[in-house]
């Protein structure tokens, strides 16, 4: 048996990929930081960090910005994912992410900000918990072909590599609905790509699709 609890939760993030906020392993190094010190120092020694978002219902590891690039540049060129996805794929992956996780996030925001204030009326010294398991919306399918195709290089492309993403557990699909898998939380840090979708080319085209409001700067920062 193993008596090295932060060995033994390393090990498991790197052969699983992801552990739900349930597991009694993850709760402990959510709520206890000199474990979570600890797993976090060991993690760095390796070039890799936690991802342990306070809105995800998983928690994950990641490379450190440091050692990225001994991952991803190779031979002169700077590779798009560490999974085997091509460019169109991940292209077609940021924008699941903005169509299921942002919309998500407001709405953890706003009910964040609700009890917030509803608790500092009675109680000023409660401590909140994040909302982490607020459930996201599917997108439909035929809608994702219908309204992005043309951007992400036909239907052939996002069929072909909507098998790709599920494997790998950044979505899940049920009855021709795209749902979030364990891994698409995950998948970027929010406080900074938020404001790329936001402030950038896909800002209008997603709130013209009516998926966004207009988000302030203090929010994502707030994450």
């Amino acid at each position: 048996m193993n008596h090295d609890p932060a060995a033994r939760l390393i090990a498991r993030l790197l052969a699983m990929r992801h552990l739900p906020r349930e597991d009694a392993e993850v709760r402990r190094l959510l709520v206890d930081s000199s474990f979570r010190d600890e797993v976090e120092q060991r993690l760095a020694t390796c070039g890799m960090r936690l991802l342990a978002q306070p809105f995800a219902a998983h928690v994950g590891i990641a490379l450190t910005r440091d050692c990225e690039s001994a991952v991803f540049e190779q031979d002169d060129t700077w590779q798009a994912s560490n999974v085997g996805l091509p460019k169109d794929a991940v292209a077609l992956l940021v924008i699941l992410w903005a169509l299921i996780i942002l919309p998500k996030r407001e709405r953890q925001l706003a009910g964040e900000a609700a009890q917030q204030d509803a608790q500092e009326e009675m109680f000023e010294t409660v401590k909140l918990t994040p909302q982490a398991h607020e459930a996201s919306r599917g997108i439909a399918e035929n809608i994702l072909l219908e309204d992005y195709g043309k951007l992400l290089g036909g239907k052939a492309r996002i069929q072909f590599s909507l098998p790709q993403l599920s494997r790998l557990g950044f979505i899940e699909r049920k009855n021709k609905v795209i749902h979030e898998g364990p891994l698409l939380d995950l998948a970027f840090d929010y406080a900074e790509m938020a404001p790329r979708i936001l402030q950038g080319a896909l800002s209008d085209l997603l709130k013209k699709r009516g998926v966004l409001r207009d988000v302030t700067l203090e929010e994502l920062h707030n994450v």
